[in-house]
Parts: structure tokens; C-alpha cells; sequence
């Protein structure tokens, strides 16, 4: 039996003239083993697609199904899954699988595993009608959430809820996020409601997206290289170049961190580094963390929060053919919260 997918065929520059992802008729997966096969309603759309598109992520096997915010219904199931119910609404995020055997596994910390498996990397993913997935690796969605506001919260809100605990501020201590798209926006709807002391400032080059923040609740908002009004405690980096972290880095406090919530950079403009001042960006202990994908305690962790605050995403919908139209939006910065393709029911 075949499904509908649209399919990444070869590397290349996204424009509004060369379109990388094409619809086409593709194998539906069979389960085997604990693998569950999904019925696709909708998947998220992330800027690492991006990346994957125009060859920032290097070693994929094409023809590859991209999307990794996915969310469906159970339809059958391999010989050994137990875990769900035919019917259950899950979601599957960017972690589908590890070797559950290393140090990093053995400790909770699967994202780092030398083995860690990528959802719409590594395996294909939900931008098709159906997937299958491991059952280890894929979540039931609370009730309170439609599937589409589910969608965001797999990668956009979970990558944004391990940046949060990196970020190691306690309520009251100020907290900044540099550029708001997908993960900020939903970041910090976490933060206000986790740290409800804590004043919070967004920096993006948007005007749109700086109202935006202002909207959910950030008590200022300037653009990328404009200093804050009080330097801050944290600073979350969401966005996929390098000149917002240089000038994060001069609006740290003493012992501040920077936690860089990216998977990759774009190098166009990493020449800014040349005139990075040791004493004006790092000195007096600043620190830098990088995120490496997600856990899965971070998908339930992130689900259980936002449940209870609650988040709501804000997000735009696209069919699935027009997957292309909505990852171009997103590399022109046209963003407003979240963009999920709709696939099925």
C-alpha cells in the first residue's frame, strides 16, 4: 500500500524558485517488533528542516521524509507493542531512538548518545500520511491540547523547556531570549508561569515579533543589538545565525549563562566573532551551554507543564503540499509562533 509524502529528493537552496520538497506516491511503513504505525494528523515545521534542505546537516540518506513535531493516531502495531491502544492519539518529537545501554542512556541523558536516532534525519518523518515509530519513543498528547497546538509543543516547546532547566535561574532572576519564533514564544509562556518573579526581555529584529512578546507577557523588547535596561541573569538563544549571540553576550551580568538553543548556525556571519572584546563579552565568569536535542523526560516534563499552566501555542496552518510555502515563510522570518502542516483528520 502507498501513501502520500512530500519528500526531500536532493540538497539545494530554498527560494521561492526552487521548491526542494516534491509530493509523491511513497511505501506506507509496515510495524514490526514495538514499532506503532501512525496515521499522520499533523506535523510541526522547524528550522532545522531548513538546515536539512539546503545541506547544513550533513550525511542524509536521500529520498528522505522530513518533520519531527508529529502528531496521529495509533493504527496498528507491531508484534511486540503494548504500550497503546489502537486509536490513541501520541506524538513523536526529534528523539526516536538511542541504545539505552551508554553512560549518557544509563543516566537520562539519551540526547547525547553516540547512537541518538532523529526523527525526519536519521528515520523518516511525519511531513507523509503515516510513519512508524519505536513505542518507546512516542507520547500520548493530553487531552487539553488540539492536534495542532500539540504539535509545536514536541520540538519547539520541549527543546525550549531543556533550554529553560540549562539556563538555571531561580524565580526573580531576569531571563532574555534572542530572536521569538517557535521555541521562545512558547519558552516563555513556560518561564512566566514556572518564575513568576523573574522579569523577562526578548530581543528580535521584528518589529511584529517584539509586540508579539510584549502580548505574552515580556516586560521589554528590543531589537537584536540593543541593550536591555538591566543586564540579565540568562539569556536563551533561539535563533539559527550567529550575531544575536554576540551581542547576548555583552547583555549577561556578571556569572551570567547563554544557552544556545540551535542544532546548527548558519556561517554567513560568523565574522562578527573577529571583534569579540574578552573583557566587554566573557570575562567575570559569563558562561555559554549549548542544547543537544531533547530527552524524552523533556517531551513529558514540557507536556506536564504546559498542561498545568496552561500554554497555548500560537501557530499557522498550511496543508501539507504547501510544505514548501511554509518553510520559505520561516526562512524569510515571516513568523508568528508556530507553522504546522495539516496532513490528515
Amino acid at each position: 500500500m502507498g501513501m502520500k509524502a512530500m519528500v526531500l529528493k536532493k540538497i539545494g537552496s530554498l527560494t521561492s524558485g526552487c521548491l526542494p520538497l516534491e509530493m509523491v506516491d511513497f511505501p506506507r511503513p509496515i510495524p514490526a517488533g514495538k514499532e506503532v504505525l501512525l496515521k499522520v494528523s499533523v506535523c510541526g515545521v522547524c528550522h532545522t528542516e531548513l538546515d536539512e534542505i539546503e545541506g547544513r546537516i550533513p550525511y542524509l540518506k536521500l529520498p528522505l521524509i522530513l518533520g519531527h513535531q508529529v502528531v496521529g493516531r495509533v493504527v496498528d502495531r507491531g508484534e511486540k507493542a503494548k504500550k497503546f491502544q489502537l486509536g490513541d492519539r501520541v506524538g513523536v518529537g526529534w528523539i526516536n531512538g538511542a541504545c539505552g545501554k551508554c553512560f549518557f542512556c544509563r543516566s537520562g541523558r539519551e540526547n547525547l548518545c553516540e547512537e541518538f536516532i532523529a526523527t525526519g534525519r536519521d528515520t523518516h518523518g511525519g511531513y507523509a500520511e503515516y510513519m512508524k515509530v519505536s513505542e518507546d519513543f512516542a507520547f500520548l498528547i493530553p487531552d487539553v491540547f488540539s492536534d495542532a497546538e500539540a504539535a509545536p509543543l514536541l520540538c519547539a516547546g520541549a527543546i525550549g523547556f531543556r533550554s529553560l532547566k540549562l539556563a538555571r535561574i531561580k524565580n526573580g532572576q531576569s531571563l532574555g531570549f534572542t530572536g521569538f519564533g517557535a521555541s521562545a514564544h512558547l519558552t516563555l509562556q513556560l518561564a512566566r508561569g514556572l518564575y513568576p518573579a523573574s522579569p523577562l526581555f526578548v530581543f528580535a529584529r521584528s518589529e511584529a515579533e517584539r509586540a508579539f512578546a510584549l502580548q505574552l507577557g515580556a516586560q521589554w523588547a528590543g531589537d537584536t543589538k540593543d541593550q536591555a535596561p538591566e543586564k540579565l541573569d540568562a539569556i536563551i538563544d533561539t535563533t539559527p545565525v550567529w550575531l544575536p549571540v554576540f551581542y547576548a553576550l555583552e547583555n549577561l551580568r556578571r556569572g551570567g549563562r547563554l544557552v544556545i538553543n540551535a542544532i546548527q548556525k548558519e556561517t554567513q556571519d560568523r565574522e562578527v566573532f573577529l571583534n569579540l572584546d574578552y573583557q566587554r563579552h566573557l570575562w567575570l565568569e559569563k558562561e555559554i551551554k549549548t542544547v543537544a536535542n531533547v530527552t524524552r523526560s523533556d517531551i513529558t516534563g514540557f507536556f506536564k507543564a504546559a498542561s498545568q499552566i496552561p500554554i497555548k501555542p500560537e501557530y499557522q496552518e498550511f496543508p501539507l503540499e504547501r510544505a514548501n510555502e511554509a518553510l520559505l515563510e520561516l526562512k524569510e522570518r515571516k513568523i508568528r509562533g508556530a507553522k504546522v502542516l495539516r496532513v490528515g483528520n
